[in-house]
């Protein structure tokens, strides 16, 4: 028998309160949540459900119904920004997420030329609208809305290479790309809020370390990831960044998140000094979730509690090919852990 709800579990998970057992979740957007099964459960398929708001509700919502992921999470990529900003996007298919086929500046210097995000059509409103139909469900199951990184949009609105060289060459162009960006994507999530988002998640896999550096990420990623967290108002803000992040661990707790994500290849008990009272959240290897057995997930996902996660998730969200039984595998593994004290 449950002794809290799923939303109230996570709340209390991400502010450091008494929880019952942790929460076993994944956010969506980049970490995407749906994998094959789901798409025969619900009778919907990619790419359609990319921009039919009944179709992605329903993703969203078999993934729960099927002993699932503790939330609902929507979209399923990280293209919508870029998409509306003015990009070109490949739906993909199947087994294959949207992506990026053509970037609409030519360098950050082209700032002005950016689309404002139409909010009432197109692929924004979509998001919107399935946010609203999982929000009736008015069950106790938070609903997660996603926004990509600045600093990864401004990477498919420009060539990411260029704008790598940009950062140094014309600091103050790629000061003003991201905060055109930054203005859009506040609008963007301050509108999956009032639709009914319980948990913003922000996905910055172009934020890492490992790319960016410590000196661009506290200059390019620090402060507008910042002005996002602080412009809304939302009972959970999770921050995702993938990669190696060792270069920018002194600069972790400077973010303005309850909730910090990371990639399998971080270590919770390595990474948790550097977040100050943020809540641990992660961080089950991918590609063990698409290709082990359900007892090797088990087994990973108890070595992430005892490692002291908060809140177990994917690290970087799931194969499409991704079995029903890992998934179910891991979310039981947390169910019965305070029970079984294994």
């Amino acid at each position: 028998m449950e002794k809290q709800s799923y939303i109230q579990r996570l709340q209390d998970a991400a502010h450091g309160g008494t929880t019952d057992r942790p929460p076993c979740i994944c956010p969506g957007g980049m970490m995407n949540m749906i994998v094959d099964e789901a798409m025969e459960a619900a009778n919907s398929f990619w790419p359609e459900a990319h921009c039919n708001p009944q179709k992605m509700a329903a993703l969203a919502k078999v993934m729960r119904q099927n002993g699932g992921f503790e939330n609902y999470g929507v979209p399923f990529c990280m293209t919508v920004e870029a998409e509306a900003m003015g990009a070109v996007v490949d739906l993909g298919g199947a087994h294959v997420e949207p992506h990026v086929t053509y970037s609409p500046l030519h360098s950050s210097g082209e700032a002005d030329r950016l689309t404002s995000m139409d909010l009432t059509q197109g692929r924004p409103h979509c998001v919107l609208e399935a946010i609203r139909m999982l929000k009736q469900e008015n069950d106790g199951v938070p609903t997660i809305g996603n926004v990509t990184g600045p600093v990864s949009v401004a990477g498919t609105l420009v060539d990411m290479t260029a704008l790598l060289k940009e950062m140094r060459k014309s600091p103050e162009s790629c000061v003003h790309l991201l905060e055109r960006i930054t203005h859009e994507l506040i609008r963007y999530a301050r509108a999956q809020i009032e639709a009914g988002a319980d948990v913003l998640c922000i996905s910055e896999p172009s934020g890492t370390g490992e790319i960016l550096g410590a000196r661009h990420f506290q200059t390019y990623a620090l402060p507008y990831i910042n002005q996002i967290l602080d412009a809304v108002e939302v009972p959970v803000k999770i921050v995702h960044i993938c990669g190696r992040l060792h270069s920018i661990y002194g600069l972790l707790d400077q973010i303005h998140c309850d909730v910090f994500s990371f990639d399998a290849m971080v270590q919770p008990e390595e990474i948790r000094p550097y977040l100050g009272n943020k809540a641990v959240m992660g961080n089950i290897s991918t590609h063990a979730l698409g290709t082990m057995q359900p007892e090797w997930v088990a087994a990973l996902t108890k070595t992430a509690l005892k490692n002291g996660v908060d809140i177990v998730s994917p690290a970087c969200g799931l194969p499409v090919t991704a079995p029903f039984q890992n998934i179910q595998a891991m979310v039981q593994t947390v169910q019965t852990y305070k029970r079984t004290g294994s």
